[in-house]
């Protein structure tokens, strides 16, 4: 009875790992989308652990691939902006010079020169001040920048190419995080997406909780990440959720940018722990690091000294003080080493004694100029020829782990494996704002307001017809607007998620689009039709079952349609701020081609309303509600007309039929499969 008791409060929890393949589902929310909790394969480990280990025992023992990382006289460059002139007579004179010059004019060096290697169970640290190149030499390591890159980088042996990428597990400075999913989910749902379809989702759930135990993360596993105005969990524990993210695959090569930034210094030691203990798990580690302190200095196996863009230190990291202190330069006063070297790297020697002629004839000025230029030479003369005839003589890696490491990964999982593990986690990081009790009250709110403004409403004179007519019209703008602004955000405000995402290859770019679209669509249907339920018997419209049913598809089709020009709006400007002016210029326009403010437009103009989806909304609307035959203004003098006769329908045949309808699903095609194409130039750009 106490163990079925576990089961339900567990099944009730907030994490539900997605369905794949014969994953069973339990659970379901209010939309009747069936949400996973914990599978059964789960539940013991929440209990104890000696039935995973003993399933997944062979697993767990399985090592990355070793990777030995080779970098030589890397550089890169990128455009100086600086140097275009508009001076017309140095432009002239640019002319006169050689194409090469005139060529190297243009660009600006980042890194110089840059030469090293690590090999698996090594921890290297880039260190150096602000701009001197660290970042940008992690992500030219990394793949992620590859134009305008100069030199030679191997893992085993091999240049870089797809099948190195999955690889490689990239940690950046910024915590990107969806911050309404718990820790726990975060993990689950990358382990889903990420790791091989020929592990058992037995496995998947040991690695999840094997990364949780390994990072020390039990205490916050159901917190919420959170961020900005969300509460959520520690920056440290995020900074740890991050790594966890990356190491669930079991990178070779795991690369962190400033992982201790913004951590205090208890929560900076525990993360290099972490990290030793990975890198002893037979992974090859590099991190940026801008001022360790001494305990955690003493933990990197190597050390790459950066100042400008030029390596003045490579080796040992506990060979570092010996090193400058053969070049004389020592500390006058107890020093962090780790500060001890950035004052060198930035040329700043106050308490540090140096070499009396390296500052002979040098103004006070000059002489940070004079200390970093004689660093440079001297690794030029000293270390750079050490390292390059140690390690980047012939190739000296292993023919099998060379061979390993040129085997392509293909997709982890399946479009549709892919697709159901994404619409879920979509569902759960938007859960909040689909049920936002504003939302709801909006929805609530204006239909009673518009079902006591129009209550009972007839169309027996030309008067009553105008005001339905302006309540259909209205119906149409208010869910045109929230539809589009529903959605012309999602893509610029997901941006930083879905490149990072991208970069590691977890899924199909289409995967994510059919994912979000339709998941969003839960939420366009279900307003209107919440919406419409109250509004059409309070406003007095025609009481039908299928007039009722017509309508509300014909106000579906205009949100589901709306909800298309929002995402090609927002896809194609990737910026939250101009995204909303652009969709409020364009709605601004198509509400002007509506067919009500103006119904006679100027044949130049007229080719306007038939881009506009409101025209097609807002006829169909009419069409769906009026007959043509119907009698009105029956009391007048003349006697009884046709609706047809009634100047609101002059350019507007309820008869027609329902040609609107296909016009509006065409749109509403179109507009998801321009938003797909632009989307992808996007994110192609980005990487």
């Amino acid at each position: 009875m106490m163990e079925k008791e576990r089961e339900d409060e567990i099944e009730d929890m907030s994490m539900s790992p997605p369905s794949i393949g014969s994953m069973q589902i339990a659970g379901s929310n209010g939309f009747g989308h069936s949400m996973e909790f914990m599978s059964q394969a789960y539940l013991p480990n929440m209990y104890t652990e000696i039935d995973i280990k003993v399933q997944d025992s062979s697993f767990n023992q399985d090592p990355p691939l070793p990777i030995y990382l080779k970098f030589e006289d890397v550089e890169f460059r990128v455009i100086d902006s600086q140097s275009a002139s508009n001076n017309p007579v140095k432009t002239m004179m640019s002319k006169v010079g050689t194409q090469h010059h005139v060529e190297e004019d243009r660009y600006k060096k980042i890194l110089k020169s840059i030469t090293g290697s690590i090999g698996p169970g090594e921890i290297l640290a880039l260190m150096g001040p602000s701009g001197s190149g660290k970042t940008t030499l992690l992500r030219v390591v990394g793949g992620r920048l590859i134009d305008n890159v100069k030199g030679k980088i191997t893992y085993n042996d091999i240049r870089f190419n797809p099948a190195v990428k999955r690889r490689i597990g990239f940690v950046t400075q910024e915590d990107v995080l969806f911050p309404q999913l718990t820790v726990e989910e975060t993990l689950i749902f990358s382990a889903f997406l990420r790791l091989p379809s020929n592990m058992s989702k037995q496995q998947k759930y040991s690695r999840v909780e094997n990364t949780v135990k390994d990072l020390s993360l039990e205490r916050c596993r159901h917190t919420k990440i959170g961020g900005g105005y969300l509460k959520g969990i520690s920056g440290g524990e995020r900074k740890r959720t991050s790594i966890g993210y990356e190491i669930l695959v079991d990178p070779s090569l795991l690369l962190l940018d400033e992982p201790t930034s913004g951590l205090d210094s208890t929560s900076a030691n525990r993360l290099l722990l972490t990290l030793q203990g990975l890198a002893k798990g037979g992974r090859t580690i590099i991190t940026t690091i801008h001022q360790p302190s001494s305990r955690i200095f003493h933990m990197f196996d190597k050390l790459l000294l950066i100042s400008e863009g030029y390596p003045i230190y490579y080796g040992k990291a506990k060979d570092s003080m010996q090193y400058f202190s053969s070049l004389r330069f020592i500390p006058e006063i107890p020093m962090n080493p780790a500060e001890f070297l950035l004052d060198l790297a930035t040329g700043q020697v106050n308490n540090i004694s140096v070499p009396l002629d390296i500052l002979k004839d040098q103004e006070s000025a000059d002489s940070s100029k004079a200390v970093i230029n004689y660093l440079q030479v001297k690794y030029k003369d000293t270390l750079e020829p050490k390292e390059k005839g140690e390690n980047h003589g012939a190739a000296n890696t292993p023919e099998h782990l060379q061979l390993a490491i040129q085997v392509k990964k293909d997709w982890t999982v399946s479009w549709c494996d892919q697709f159901v593990i994404l619409y879920k986690r979509t569902f759960r990081a938007r859960s909040k704002d689909y049920f936002d009790k504003l939302r709801l009250v909006q929805a609530l709110g204006i239909a009673l307001l518009l079902g006591l403004l129009w209550w009972k409403s007839s169309i027996n004179t030309e008067a009553q017809v105008r005001d339905q007519v302006g309540l259909m019209f209205y119906i149409c703008i208010f869910w045109t607007s929230s539809c589009i602004f529903g959605a012309v955000y999602v893509f610029p405000f997901e941006k930083v998620y879905l490149v990072k995402e991208r970069k590691a290859d977890m899924y199909r770019l289409s995967v994510y689009y059919a994912s979000s679209t339709l998941c969003d669509m839960v939420a366009h249907v279900f307003y209107p039709t919440f919406f419409m339920v109250i509004l059409y018997f309070m406003a007095g419209f025609k009481r039908t079952v299928a007039c009722f049913f017509l309508t509300l598809f014909a106000v579906w089709l205009i949100a589901i349609t709306s909800q298309g020009a929002g995402e090609l709006f927002g896809a194609a400007v990737m910026s939250i701020q101009r995204a909303g002016m652009v969709a409020s210029l364009i709605l601004m326009l198509f509400l002007l081609t509506g067919g009500y403010y103006v119904q006679h437009v100027p044949k130049m103009m007229q080719w306007l309303k038939y881009l506009s989806f409101v025209y097609y909304g807002f006829r169909l609307l009419l069409k769906v509600q009026y007959s043509g035959e119907q009698p009105y203004e029956c009391e007048s003098e003349g006697g009884c007309r046709t609706l047809q006769s009634s100047p609101s329908f002059d350019t507007v045949n309820l008869e027609g039929g329902l040609t609107e309808a296909w016009v509006l699903v065409v749109m509403a095609l179109c507009f998801r499969v321009l938003a797909y194409f632009c989307l992808r130039r996007r994110i192609d750009i980005c990487n």
